[in-house]
């Protein structure tokens, strides 16, 4: 009546030689798990520390060209 189905390990296999076959290749990555508690806090310590530079900025140009203004420094 109908085709034969393949097992899902001869399908990914056949998919993977066809992309080889345009000449791709695969590649895997590992990438932070976005929904976690702990990738949450370590976005909210890093905001809270370029929030605490971007305020610092006009400081440490004021202490820049106060340190340039002083002869012999450099």
């Amino acid at each position: 009546m109908g085709t034969k189905r393949k097992a899902p390990g001869e399908h990914v296999s056949a998919y993977r030689s066809r992309m080889k076959n345009r000449g791709l290749r695969q590649v895997s990555i590992w990438l932070p798990d976005t929904r976690s508690p702990e990738f949450r806090r370590e976005c909210r310590r890093q905001s809270l520390l370029v929030a605490a530079a971007e305020r610092a900025q006009p400081i440490d140009a004021l202490l820049e060209d106060a340190a340039g203004a002083v002869e012999g420094w450099t």
